[in-house]
């Protein structure tokens, strides 16, 4: 088997199409664009309308695919446990939305990988940072306030 040939793209999920970024980089390769969309597709359904990041790998003797989803940013994620479209845009001074702890430890957990550190609590904090530009009070609170509540471990059983 050759090296295989790798397209990565951001997606809005469940949503792509063959129109660019992945139409004209997978017709070159000889696949069946509209089934490698439609697995990209159902692969990716659970991040609706949120950007994911996707790797199709393609052997070119074969021709044989391979699809790698990636996970959305932790903003992404957060926008969606808030259930808004985006943040405030007035960092700090305006509340776009609310969260509780439990959606910053799904969202530490999804992301805890690529957050660069091993622990849960750590990884909760980074999350929590991410919510004061996007304008998420997290349990009614400030992102500041939540970090000095975390670090005085008032949510330790949380990242047991």
């Amino acid at each position: 088997m050759g090296e295989p040939q790798k397209i990565a793209a951001l997606v809005t999920g469940g949503k792509a199409s063959a129109g660019p970024p992945l139409g004209p980089a997978l017709g070159p390769l000889g696949v069946n664009i509209m089934e490698v969309i439609a697995a990209i597709n159902e692969k990716t359904a659970d991040f609706d309308g949120m950007k994911v990041p996707v790797t199709v790998a393609v052997d070119p003797g074969t021709k044989a695919w391979e699809i790698e989803v990636g996970i959305p940013s932790a903003a992404a994620l957060l926008l969606k446990e808030a259930g808004i479209q985006k943040g405030s845009g007035a960092s700090g001074t305006e509340w776009a939305g609310e969260i509780g702890m439990d959606s910053v430890v799904k969202v530490a957990g999804a992301k805890i990988d690529s957050l660069y550190t091993s622990s849960a609590k750590a990884a909760a904090k980074v999350v929590v940072g991410t919510c004061l530009p996007l304008g998420l009070k997290v349990e009614g609170k400030t992102p500041k306030e939540i970090t000095a509540e975390i670090d005085e471990g008032k949510w330790d059983e949380k990242f047991a």
